[in-house]
């Protein structure tokens, strides 16, 4: 038996079907039963538990060979960091009562570092807390997700792809499906001691790539345009984030380009999953 969060958003979902198509034994944990009854109808066990809520989450850990867990944005909040925090010690404290053997972690890329990575900080933060559960831990460090892409699509009818990061830096980035996919298979695999698993998509990426691609998706020219950072934490409260979530996402793009948020390398293992950007656009 396997438990999976996150089976209402991108990845979760996408673990939790791969297992179930492996004949595997599942068990969904979602906050609300009735986003649970179609995976009941799909042959998993339903657990409800908030991942803030310490006893529940500890009853929907309790039995499994492993868990896929993560930390789900919050991007209203106040106190990015400081909520993050307290999340990760209830998922500690649920891991440990419940003695998970092993849990697959959703990182991401550059969690190695403790500043200077905006809302990866809470993922560093996380990763060196769950070291203390006892449990065997596969970090997967994802790249920046192609789906983030999607904020920016509505200017594709003046053909614009707006973009905080210099449009011709190739940076990694990997679909949703690879890294529930490569959870999947963590999970089967099992663990032992601490693993990490860098995962990139097919190929590093500008702006200008995924521009090329909407292009071609679109039957219109698309061009990619530079905005300055500076411009970050305006624009992403305007679309309701907090201005401590937006300001956190201006230092991580600063991040990127300055090639701080990149892999740890060593004995993390490299993973390219198999998703192009143009499928991942092609919604």
């Amino acid at each position: 038996m396997y438990a999976i969060a996150g089976v209402t958003g991108n990845t979760g979902s996408v673990v939790a079907e791969t297992l179930l198509a492996q004949g595997k034994q599942v068990r969904v944990i979602v906050r609300d039963a009735a986003k649970g009854e179609a995976w009941r109808v799909k042959g998993a066990e339903v657990a409800i538990a908030d991942l803030s809520d310490r006893a529940a989450l500890t009853r929907a850990l309790t039995g499994v060979a492993g868990a896929y867990l993560l930390l789900p944005p919050d991007v209203t909040t106040k106190t990015p960091l400081e909520s993050n925090a307290a999340r990760t010690d209830v998922l500690v404290a649920a891991i440990q009562a419940a003695r998970v053997p092993h849990v697959v972690f959703l990182s991401s890329i550059g969690a190695q570092h403790a500043e200077g990575t905006g809302p990866i900080r809470a993922l560093h933060h996380a990763e060196r807390k769950l070291a203390a559960t006892g449990a065997a831990l596969t970090f997967v460090r994802a790249a920046y997700f192609q789906e983030n892409w999607g904020a920016a699509l509505g200017m594709l009818p003046q053909g614009v792809l707006p973009t905080f990061i210099p449009a011709g830096f190739a940076y990694p980035q990997v679909a949703t499906r690879d890294i529930g996919r490569t959870a999947a298979a963590a999970l089967v695999e099992g663990g032992a001691g601490t693993q990490i698993i860098e995962l990139a998509g097919p190929r590093d990426l500008t702006a200008h790539d995924v521009a090329a691609a909407a292009a071609t998706l679109t039957g219109r020219p698309v061009a990619a345009s530079e905005a300055p950072t500076s411009a970050v934490v305006p624009t992403f409260t305007g679309f309701g984030l907090s201005a401590e979530v937006s300001e956190l996402f201006r230092e991580m793009y600063e991040g990127i380009a300055s090639g701080k948020v990149a892999w740890e390398g060593g004995k993390a293992r490299f993973v390219r999953g198999s998703v192009s950007i143009d499928e991942t656009l092609d919604i």
